[in-house]
């Protein structure tokens, strides 16, 4: 009796060992990529909130994580919509392809300080996510690429000088491309992942980027002006597909949404640090900024006021447009 006892608690013990060693065997895995590359903040940061939504939900929830690697952001919208992909960090330019309204929080000029971006995230974060469910996608999210400037290979220290130098526009951005019309500047529309190649070749000589964008992209290699005054915010969040998320146990949706509401803000703290010590960094690469003029600065304002008029209907309707101009205009009545 006491061999077979023996025997039977072996066992147990055994397969214990063994199912410890295996790992539990997650029951929901939600496949999420991103442009961001493995080692970059983004990325460091999905991996912790990964860990901890791995932990609260007794490993029943994984999420697998695809860095740098499934190409342009239009692809991975495409690989969402095929099943391939069910989750993605975007920038804009992404989020705009699925609910181009919340593109009027990146029109060029529009934020002069992070506070005035959180002021109106917060505004009109129901307003997007209720973008996004109606295309299919659940917003988990809300962070920021931040502020970007011009990158060039030679100096830009007037408007006319923009028209001079081979500009790169991410390609398929209504945006981009109906400032770049304002500004009689004549792009070359590529996608982000051959920008690197392009600047290399001499194919292109002027980028937009965020300072640590440009240092992840290792764009600062290849070029030697920044422009000191940002042309816009730049935006980010992470969405879910909206059949995948409804597939979740409700406590399971809850632990998400908690999790990515937490570290999303983490993610732009971090983002904006990264940011400002990029600036540094570019500085030290050796890259000349270049500080704005006055005249200059308000012609940028003038073409921004117009680029606004011109997207009304094209990505947002106008009500949306003067929700955010009048939320603006009271944050900075308050904040004089």
């Amino acid at each position: 009796m006491k061999t077979i006892l023996f025997k039977i608690i072996l066992s147990c013990l055994v397969v214990a060992i063994f199912s410890t060693a295996l790992g539990h065997k997650a029951k929901h895995n939600i496949r999420f990529a991103s442009i961001a590359i493995k080692g970059t903040t983004p990325i460091n940061v999905m991996n912790e909130l990964r860990k901890e939504v791995k932990e609260k939900t007794n490993g029943d929830v994984d999420i697998r994580i695809y860095a740098g690697n499934q190409g342009d952001e239009s692809t991975i919208i495409r690989k969402i919509r095929t099943g391939r992909l069910h989750s993605a960090g975007f920038t804009g330019r992404g989020l705009g392809e699925i609910a181009p309204v919340m593109r009027v929080m990146e029109l060029p000029f529009l934020f002069n300080n992070y506070d005035e971006v959180d002021y109106i995230v917060d505004k009109m974060y129901d307003t997007f996510s209720a973008a996004f469910e109606e295309n299919g996608y659940k917003l988990m999210g809300w962070t920021e690429v931040g502020f970007v400037h011009v990158f060039s290979n030679k100096p830009i220290r007037s408007i006319d000088d923009l028209k001079g130098v081979k500009m790169w526009m991410w390609e398929g951005d209504p945006l981009v491309k109906s400032l770049f019309e304002e500004l009689d500047v004549v792009p070359t529309a590529l996608a982000i992942t051959d920008v690197l190649t392009s600047l290399q070749t001499g194919l292109i000589d002027a980028v937009y980027s965020s300072p640590y964008g440009a240092i992840a992209m290792q764009w600062h290699f290849k070029t030697k002006y920044m422009l000191e005054t940002p042309i816009t915010n730049a935006a980010g969040a992470v969405v879910i597909e909206k059949k995948t998320f409804d597939k979740l146990p409700e406590e399971y949706q809850q632990i998400l949404l908690d999790s990515f509401k937490s570290w999303m803000r983490e993610l732009v703290v971090r983002t904006r640090n990264d940011n400002e010590s990029a600036i540094e960094t570019i500085k030290k690469r050796g890259l000349e900024v270049i500080p704005g003029n006055s005249e200059d600065i308000k012609k940028f304002n003038e073409s921004s006021l117009r680029v606004r008029e011109k997207m009304v209907g094209e990505l947002y309707p106008r009500s949306v447009l003067d929700e955010v101009l009048r939320h603006l205009e009271i944050f900075r009545a308050n904040n004089k």
